[in-house]
């Protein structure tokens, strides 16, 4: 709509074995939790024990799926996902879960994350004569289990030998739903039980509650769980490599009430707010949020700082979540369609405004001159993440290094840039202290330390993105 400075939600992932009853409308407001995971497109396949049925489309879950559809998604089986696109371009053909039929009956895959050796995958796939439609990695994995041999945790295990990257995945067969998480942990997996019987899987724990059903665990790196009609089992498909847990899924990505490692993640982002009050204090008169993300971090930098929390900023939620184009005279008003101020809380005030990242530099800067406009004597920006230096191959879409404005600019030429005051990150160091953690996470986007040993192919990557362009409805 207008150039964005956020990172991008990879994809929400659920699956659900639930005897006698409507699978699909479990998923259906299993997926509308995951919404804020991504906003493109979602899909839903079913299984009655002997057929598959599936409907997805382009758009928001509540726009996707009505009363008529999901009347047709018979079975007690069904995956769901909301999709972000990383790889293939945002159309119909690379919306998931993906479906095929082999002789073992259906089979459908719904994958958060990316394969960052996708390109050889497919090469080797086409080369047996395997047809692909679209351009997207989570095809790629679906006809490599269709076509390995043994039993379906056997086939599982001979994929994820292969698969190097970033890999939630939630799995349906005739009988049964597999889940499955890439051996470092990058994507996360949760498990679930329904009050009524029978378990679910998704991408995070706020799913659960919207259908009455408790978490049970933490899917680890490298497990398969299988959950039917006789319970769960849970066993390891590949060992185990260095956990590198995605540091943006504390920071950003995940919604607040989720949990991980039993730790709310509201709680988590607010510690990193206090944080960031001890690396970066200020002389301030009130602390400010970008909503809505950087709410959980400013109530922290307050917290810590003592500056009282004052909401300073109004979001309209939807703006971004449109497919309608604003003319050019609209697209000129940009961030003022996404954020209204409120200049009695802001008038004659030094305000600390808090950020979960920036990212391109493109919204903080209107937003420092809205604040003034408004009134503000003075703005400090504080960020509570470190600043972002490099891509991410492993399903975050993120800005190249070229647009990332961290890779090319000084804080203060940033700061220079967006017309703050003074302008603050929180550090590495921070970061981890505040996690209470020294290791166990990707810090790849500030660091350049990729967690994987295989150098990633450029020429790959750019001819996927080249395949990924010839796709059209």
């Amino acid at each position: 709509m207008f150039p964005e400075d956020k990172l991008h939600e990879e994809c929400g992932v659920f699956g659900i074995y639930a005897p006698g009853a409507e699978a699909a409308r479990y998923t259906f407001f299993g997926l509308y939790a995951l919404q804020h995971r991504g906003q493109e497109a979602a899909g839903i396949v079913t299984c009655d024990g002997r057929v598959a049925h599936v409907h997805k489309g382009m758009g928001l879950v509540s726009q996707v799926f009505d009363e008529d559809n999901l009347r047709y998604l018979l079975g007690h089986i069904a995956i769901g996902h909301t999709r972000y696109s990383t790889t293939g371009a945002p159309r119909l053909r690379n919306t998931q879960p993906y479906v095929i039929e082999t002789m073992d009956g259906p089979l459908a895959i719904a994958h958060n994350g990316n394969l960052i050796n996708a390109p050889q995958l497919r090469r080797e796939l086409l080369s047996r004569g395997v047809g692909l439609s679209t351009s997207s990695d989570s095809e790629v994995i679906l006809h490599m289990l269709a076509g390995a041999g043994g039993d379906w945790p056997a086939r599982i295990r001979t994929v994820m030998a292969r698969a190097e990257g970033a890999y939630a995945l939630t799995i349906l067969t005739r009988d049964a739903v597999y889940g499955v998480r890439d051996p470092w942990g990058l994507r996360p997996l949760v498990l679930g039980r329904l009050a009524e019987g029978g378990y679910v899987l998704a991408s995070e724990s706020c799913a659960f509650a919207t259908i009455g059903a408790e978490m049970m665990a933490e899917i680890q790196p490298g497990e398969i769980v299988r959950i039917d009609g006789a319970g769960y089992e849970i066993v390891q498909g590949a060992p185990p490599q260095q956990l590198a847990f995605c540091t943006f899924e504390q920071i950003y990505f995940a919604r607040p009430d989720s949990l991980f490692n039993g730790k709310l993640v509201h709680q988590t982002r607010q510690k990193l707010g206090k944080q960031l009050a001890r690396e970066a204090p200020v002389a301030a008169d009130i602390v400010v949020p970008v909503p809505d993300s950087g709410t959980p971090h400013a109530i922290g930098y307050a917290q810590k700082s003592g500056i009282p929390y004052s909401e300073g900023l109004i979001k309209s939620r939807y703006i971004g979540r449109t497919f309608i184009q604003p003319s050019n005279e609209l697209r000129k008003v940009g961030v003022a369609m996404k954020f209204n101020p409120l200049p009695e809380n802001l008038k004659g005030r030094r305000i600390v405004l808090v950020d979960d990242s920036i990212v391109r530099g493109n919204t903080s800067g209107p937003l420092v001159r809205m604040l003034r406009v408004a009134g503000a004597k003075e703005v400090h920006v504080r960020v509570a993440c470190p600043p972002i230096k490099f891509p991410c191959f492993m399903g975050v879409d993120m800005a190249s290094q070229d647009e990332l404005i961290a890779a090319n600019q000084s804080v203060e030429q940033i700061r220079e840039h967006i017309g703050a005051d003074s302008l603050a990150f929180l550090s590495i160091s921070g970061l981890m202290r505040a996690l209470k953690a020294e290791e166990g996470y990707c810090n790849a986007c500030f660091t350049g330390d990729y967690p994987f040993s295989t150098p990633i192919p450029l020429i790959e990557l750019q001819e996927k993105e080249k395949f990924a362009d010839v796709w059209g409805d």
